[in-house]
């Protein structure tokens, strides 16, 4: 059984930082794609960044240069790492696994930004 389980949401001021981490269990990051999605209230969920298994790397215009997806397949673990935060980023972040057979998400983590 696939589970992957989002930390390291928070406060933080606009223009700070902070490290999203995915743990996933069941399933091997470095053999399917996999991303990081964020639903901000009365909004659709959206793509934020994604690495694929042979590690290339996208991500929404709204965060490039700011964000930075990367793994650790020793860990099994996945990471986004955000910068220069804005208060445009506030939302409920979540990873995401896209196998051939099926998608799976985590239970997604706060983030906050505010002054």
């Amino acid at each position: 059984q696939v589970q992957l389980v989002e930390s390291g949401g928070g406060l933080v001021q606009p223009g700070g930082s902070l490290r999203l981490s995915c743990a996933a269990s069941g399933s091997s990051v470095s053999s399917y794609a996999m991303g990081w999605y964020r639903q901000a209230p009365g909004k659709q969920r959206e793509l934020v960044a994604r690495i694929s298994s042979g590690g290339t790397t996208i991500y929404a215009d709204s965060v490039k240069g700011r964000f930075r997806i990367s793994r650790d397949n020793a860990k099994n673990m996945v990471y986004l790492q955000m910068n220069s935060l804005k208060p445009d980023d506030p939302a409920v972040y979540y990873c995401n696994q896209d196998r051939p057979d099926a998608i799976y998400w985590g239970q997604g983590t706060q983030v906050t930004v505010s002054s």
